[in-house]
């Protein structure tokens, strides 16, 4: 029995649009309503997000508010992002409930790993700048304050520092999932990737450089993962391709129809 799509008649224009609609809006009640049962803890999730930074104030020194509407406004943006970041799940649910009946089961077999695997490995990227990267940034800047200088970091600033890093980790954790995209889809082989290695490593470096302070320590704290990550994503994408060279009939009984939507 062939593998053929679930549904193999195009849809009109209109029902396409209309249904992306509905799954947009899906997604926006999704993050107010998230929003909606996280605001009344507004103060205590920033109290967590900035307890890196003020483990390594001076005593006596605090977080500081140089605009008049910050002390409310900064924790209430901070509960949007973190309703957003909750939420991707069921964002990405929606996204592959519009995409997936246009697939094929090898493709399927493919895709909600991938899917899975690129939420998880970004909340671990945000994991991992919180426990492992706050603390050491945060411990180099307070040992590189000028004598006769109080740190003290204004809460509007602190939100813009630390989200950077949560949205850099995260899209550096997604390394892997990159990776088996770009085998999958033919745009890279795996005998290219391990040609590069050397490159790819020097590169993990330049951005470990960029993105954490300037010491080796730390920077070799993030190249290493990222290396790893691009290791992994490399042994994943050769197991597809390999399992996909090992069934060629099958590859060609899923090859899309013309009259594929």
């Amino acid at each position: 029995m062939s593998d053929i799509p679930e549904q193999d008649q195009p849809m009109p224009l209109v029902s396409h649009l209309t249904e992306l609609r509905t799954r947009l809006l899906r997604c926006v009640v999704v993050v107010f309503v998230v929003f909606a049962c996280l605001f009344s803890f507004a103060q205590q999730i920033y109290t967590l997000v900035s307890a890196p930074l003020r483990e390594y104030l001076p005593p006596g020194a605090t977080m500081i508010a140089t605009d008049v509407a910050s002390p409310f406004l900064t924790p209430f943006k901070l509960t949007m992002m973190v309703s957003l970041f909750l939420a991707i799940p069921m964002i990405l649910h929606q996204v592959w409930g519009f995409i997936a009946p246009g697939l094929y089961k090898h493709e399927k077999r493919v895709a909600v790993p991938l899917l899975v695997s690129s939420i998880l490995l970004f909340y671990l990227g945000m994991a991992f700048a919180y426990f492992v990267v706050f603390p050491l940034v945060f411990k180099f800047f307070a040992h590189a304050t000028p004598e006769g200088v109080t740190m003290a970091t204004d809460i509007a600033s602190y939100l813009d520092f630390v989200m950077t890093l949560f949205f850099a980790f995260g899209v550096a954790f997604e390394i892997p999932v990159a990776v088996v995209l770009l085998i999958w889809i033919g745009v890279v082989d795996v005998k290219y990737l391990r040609k590069i290695r050397p490159y790819v490593v020097i590169g993990c470096f330049v951005v470990g450089m960029i993105l954490t302070p300037p010491d080796i320590f730390s920077q070799t704290l993030l190249a290493v993962p990222m290396w790893l990550l691009f290791e992994i994503g490399v042994l994943a994408g050769g197991m597809i391709r390999k399992r996909s060279d090992e069934d060629p009939e099958q590859e060609q009984q899923d090859r899309p129809p013309a009259t594929r939507p």
